[in-house]
């Protein structure tokens, strides 16, 4: 996967929504991204984190890729962001 391109997407997506990207992690090993989000001016929410991860997915096919993300927020962790959308999809 080029990076520059996905921290491209990552961003444009961010930014639609008024957010901005506060880091974005990469386990080279694993292929594996966790994004965090923050928004300036007020609470980072689920359909935030939704919105960027779905950008991401859209943008880079997980089959051809082999990749796992994340989409938090500073507040909330990896782990919770990760239950709360199971959680969203049941």
């Amino acid at each position: 996967m080029d990076k520059q391109e996905f921290y491209s997407v990552v961003e444009k997506a961010a930014a639609a929504r008024g957010l901005q990207v506060v880091r974005i992690d990469f386990d080279d090993d694993d292929n594996v991204f966790v994004v965090t989000i923050d928004r300036p001016e007020g609470i980072v929410d689920l359909e935030d984190c939704e919105s960027v991860h779905r950008a991401v997915l859209a943008a880079f096919d997980r089959d051809v890729e082999d990749y796992s993300l994340t989409v938090t927020s500073l507040g909330i962790d990896a782990e919770e962001a990760d239950a709360m959308l199971r959680e969203n999809e049941e």
